[in-house]
């Protein structure tokens, strides 16, 4: 059976239980799950929305990231979810999860999946300030 049980990019919003959902495992002693969202600032700047673009890529280097972390850890399920399109303040933006038989493993893979997405993932976001300006920041 696959523990990648979820890797895609939707411009639906996103569903928390959907995820814990695709990770539920008879194995697993710890689920960690991380939601991502969209805040009103940043660097001192009064944020009004988002918009994520993602390269054609995208969900194949999901994908890839998402083994990269089941082979590192003892991972009986994972999931990992990525808005892309316009959002507004408070809508989720990403939603990962991972089940391992014990909770700090879960932890550990977890925050791997999450930095890792964030880190080589090539989904991109715009974010327009309550100023009237925008910018394009890196990998989301």
């Amino acid at each position: 059976m696959d523990v990648i049980r979820l890797a895609e990019l939707r411009e639906a919003p996103l569903s928390v239980d959907e995820v814990r959902a695709a990770v539920a495992d008879a194995g697993a002693g710890g689920i960690a799950l991380f939601a991502g969202t969209v805040r009103d600032h940043d660097h001192g700047r009064g944020v009004t929305r988002l918009s994520y673009s993602a390269h054609p890529s995208a969900v194949a280097e999901l994908r890839r990231v998402a083994e990269k972390v089941a082979a590192s850890f003892e991972v009986r399920a994972l999931a990992a979810v990525h808005r892309v399109g316009e959002l507004a303040i408070g809508d989720l933006a990403v939603v990962t999860a991972v089940a391992c038989p014990h909770r700090a493993e879960a932890f550990d893979a977890c925050r791997m999946l999450i930095d890792e997405l964030k880190q080589s993932v090539p989904i991109w976001k715009q974010q327009w300030f309550a100023d009237g300006g925008s910018e394009w920041v890196g990998s989301a």
